[in-house]
């Protein structure tokens, strides 16, 4: 264990709905950093990315996390957290959450960056919301979360439950439990959330919005949801 986290790991001790199975799939930057944070609070992590478990070693060896195939990640899992490049979604195992627990609650961190690496994906072009297009096609509900969180506040900026100006990150999905399921783990990790809707709602966070990149509280989060339109910038067009 790493000593930084013990005071972290006592402190959400009497909130904590007990151990969870959670599949990581995409060890990139939210990846790792939410394997270093869901093992430190001592959830049963195993984590996944494209180029097979032998690459996650160092990962493996400073969490304690498990590497595994990316079919074999959601395997008895009660979360997992699907975390790669939305050019590489439709390329994910087939039937990957087949063997995960009873109403797993998948969450989706994905932007579609059409100019930067993902390429034209005409559905979103044409306003399909981006977590849509993802359930879609990994046939399953999916819960958008962390999609415009920095990596490096996963690690730093968790607070408290209570503490003034704790950061909030939006949450939107149709399923109010699994969404629960997500808001309670973002608690733990140390952040309040804010309810952004359905996933036909969930345009408000994707990439040049204002809550995108947005390390506010509840009340900033709430204004920027509520800010958003939903004209897709130049920027983020193909």
């Amino acid at each position: 264990m790493n000593w930084r986290n013990v005071s972290q790991e006592t402190h959400a001790h009497h909130r904590k709905v007990g151990s969870m199975k959670i599949g990581i799939i995409g060890a990139g930057n939210i990846g790792g950093n939410l394997t270093r944070r869901l093992t430190a609070l001592g959830h049963d992590v195993s984590v996944a990315n494209s180029r097979g478990p032998q690459t996650l070693t160092a990962l493996v060896e400073e969490t304690g996390a498990t590497a595994v195939t990316a079919d074999e990640a959601a395997k008895g899992a009660q979360v997992v957290v699907v975390t790669v490049p939305l050019k590489a979604v439709p390329a994910l195992p087939a039937g990957f959450l087949d063997a995960a627990a009873p109403g797993v609650a998948v969450i989706d961190t994905g932007n579609y960056y059409p100019r930067q690496r993902d390429g034209r994906i005409a559905a979103i072009e044409d306003g399909l919301p981006e977590s849509r297009w993802t359930q879609e096609q990994i046939g399953h509900p999916v819960i958008k979360a962390f999609n415009g969180t920095y990596a490096q506040d996963i690690l730093s900026n968790g607070r408290p439950k209570g503490a003034a100006g704790r950061q909030a990150l939006p949450v939107a999905g149709d399923n109010a439990a699994a969404k629960q399921t997500v808001r309670d783990l973002i608690d733990e990790l140390g952040f309040d959330t804010v309810d952004a809707g359905g996933l036909d709602d969930s345009w408000r966070q994707q990439p040049g919005t204002p809550v995108y990149g947005n390390q506010g509280d509840v009340a900033a989060i709430e204004k920027a949801l509520a800010a958003a339109s939903p004209e897709r910038t130049a920027e983020w067009r193909a």
